[in-house]
């Protein structure tokens, strides 16, 4: 693993642990020699994360439609920065950059690309771990939800099991190094 992808707010929410959360993560990544990829703004938990990086010495890989460079939204200072057209661009080069795909809080956009990486690796188009930061609780009732998902046989107890929690980015950096995809095809 070289590079992880971090999804999160371009919002800093409500608490202040999401903050210190998302600075930590940063610097995780580089205790741990890894670079981060991410959206590519200087807003939010989104700019803290790079921030965090770049000042411990990483490397802050980010990528952002040309929309949102004219909003100046863009994080000036990161180590490479791809600008695209479509933000379904983004996501594919954000998703091919990266050898992991780490969640933090963050609104419906964050939830979208976490989503969508997973629904990938659930289908067997990469084998790259997932994990959630779950900060002072945040995605309690989402992890609730998924639990219920597969009480009702909507979600294969497998495929469950593919997203990694942990309370802190640390904890779930530490699950990715031993994940192992299931074998377990979604359909048959």
């Amino acid at each position: 693993m070289n590079r992880v992808c971090v999804f999160c707010g371009s919002s800093s929410g409500a608490a202040a642990e999401y903050t210190r959360a998302a600075a930590e993560a940063g610097e995780a990544l580089v205790r741990r020699g890894l670079g981060l990829v991410y959206g590519g703004g200087h807003v939010g938990l989104m700019g803290v994360v790079a921030d965090a990086v770049l000042r411990v010495g990483g490397s802050a890989t980010g990528v952002i439609t040309q929309s949102l460079v004219d909003k100046e939204v863009a994080h000036t200072g990161l180590s490479e920065l791809h600008v695209v057209r479509t933000m379904h661009e983004r996501k594919a080069l954000m998703a091919s950059l990266a050898d992991a795909f780490l969640v933090l809080p963050g609104g419906i956009g964050t939830l979208e690309e976490f989503f969508e990486v997973w629904t990938w690796g659930q289908l067997g188009d990469h084998h790259k771990p997932c994990g959630l930061v779950n900060v002072a609780g945040y995605f309690d009732r989402l992890i609730g939800f998924l639990d219920h998902s597969v009480s009702e046989q909507f979600l294969k107890p497998k495929h469950r099991g593919m997203l990694i929690v942990g309370d802190t980015a640390d904890a779930v950096l530490t699950e990715f190094a031993a994940y192992e995809p299931p074998t377990v095809t979604k359909w048959i």
